[in-house]
């Protein structure tokens, strides 16, 4: 039975679809892992429907991000064309030639003159300042738009924590995760009807990573991950930035080398694992944006039930006192 990536949200039907059998994933996983990473992009950004990239401003996803603009630049070069200034994608007129996932795009507010690949940052509400500053240096950098996704109906920590709780991070990790990344994430699939997704993770990452694909298939919703820079080494993504002089991280300089939310990121304690400086003390290397959608959505809506079944049976005790 094929699998699908065609992803099951309300854009994903006015969209193409590209559908792959484990046999032949696997013979374009062989015919990637010879690939440049720029090749690599290249090849999505002209094969794959409904492509985005989602990114925490990590060192990786900071290195696809230059590629992509890179890739950008040289086609509009080859092809003669000028980009359009930030100024008019407002004014831009619709073209009866355009495909549906085009116009989409341009109604939720992205310029695609101004950048291929929609660029989405899912804001926790917990992010360092570093990493809020580092969002705007790249905004400002590579004149690109950028897509903020928040927790549903917060836009700010203390909306989060009135509707939540305070640190439910320590109280309750799996509704954590869901909230702030999970759920935010799927809704910008919905968005833009993605149907793949370019991801930042490394096979020297070690962990779940350790044995990546270049090209996955999500178990269950079909949707591809694309992770071109699978291949390499923390110190071949810090030689790219050096060289390009792509915006970084100043927190790089402090010893951190996975930069997450505040809470729950320390400097690298093994200069060996990127990742050592993550969820310390805890048995857990994601924070569920790469684990299985629908076990982590049971597990968040079981957690819920539980918490409004004991509210209820606190609330009952309270008026029998009364």
């Amino acid at each position: 039975m094929p699998e699908s990536t065609a992803y099951a949200n309300s854009h994903a039907a006015a969209l193409p679809t590209a559908t792959f059998t484990p046999a032949h994933l696997k013979f374009i996983n062989a015919k990637l892992e010879k690939l440049s990473p720029e090749k690599i992009i290249e090849w999505a950004m002209m094969t794959l429907p409904g492509l985005i990239q989602t990114t925490a401003f990590g060192p990786t996803g900071l290195v696809i991000l230059d590629m992509i603009n890179r890739i950008h630049i040289d086609q509009q070069a080859a092809a003669n064309v000028q980009p359009t200034p930030a100024s008019s994608s407002a004014s831009e007129e619709e073209n009866d030639d355009e495909d549906e996932g085009v116009r989409q795009l341009k109604k939720s507010g992205y310029n695609t003159h101004r950048h291929p690949v929609p660029l989405v940052f899912i804001d926790t509400l917990y992010h360092f300042q570093e990493t809020l500053d580092l969002a705007q240096r790249v905004q400002d950098h590579y004149n690109i738009p950028l897509k903020v996704y928040k927790p549903q109906d917060c836009e700010t920590t203390e909306d989060f924590e009135r509707l939540h709780g305070q640190r439910l991070w320590e109280t309750d990790d799996v509704s954590y995760d869901y909230l702030v990344k999970v759920e935010p994430g799927r809704r910008s699939y919905q968005e833009f009807g993605a149907q793949a997704v370019i991801s930042g993770r490394r096979r020297s990452q070690k962990g779940d990573r350790a044995h990546l694909d270049i090209l996955e298939v999500e178990s269950g919703t079909g949707l591809l991950k694309l992770n071109p820079l699978a291949t390499w080494s923390f110190q071949q993504v810090w030689t790219y930035l050096r060289a390009y002089q792509v915006p970084f991280n100043v927190l790089l300089d402090q010893g951190y080398r996975s930069v997450g939310d505040w809470h729950s990121t320390k400097p690298a304690s093994n200069p060996d694992d990127e990742r050592s400086g993550r969820w310390e003390g805890k048995k857990k290397s994601e924070c569920g944006l790469h684990v299985d959608y629908f076990k982590m959505r049971a597990e968040f809506q079981a957690t819920q039930k539980k918490k409004q079944a004991l509210l209820a049976a606190q609330q009952q005790a309270a008026g029998q006192v009364a």
